[in-house]
């Protein structure tokens, strides 16, 4: 039993999925939905209060997760403070490769 609780915990250190401390997917999917809402970028008041009233989180806890993501590397810090979100709608959009001439 004490290796399997290792594993599972060893796992979790390896692949980063632990989550920050009262935050659940169920809130990073809301997160997503309403950062993307507001066109991915989360700078100042004007963003912040409408993903709060979207998801029902305090500022605390919307700030947690952005952290999170940049963490994740599924959002990038922006030069003005803020953050971009990178998944999802908000992931950055690549250009098809030019087609070879034949």
């Amino acid at each position: 039993m004490k290796r399997y609780a290792f594993a599972l915990v060893a796992t979790g250190l390896v692949s980063g999925c632990f989550l920050p401390e009262g935050v659940t997917e169920e809130d990073l999917a809301a997160f997503d939905a309403a950062v993307a809402s507001i066109g991915c970028d989360l700078v100042n008041e004007s963003d912040y209060l409408p993903v709060e009233l979207q998801t029902g989180m305090p500022r605390e806890k919307v700030v947690t997760i952005s952290q999170y993501k940049v963490e994740q590397k599924q959002a990038v810090p922006l030069s003005n403070g803020g953050v971009r979100l990178q998944t999802g709608a908000c992931a950055p959009k690549t250009e098809p490769a030019p087609e070879a001439a034949t």
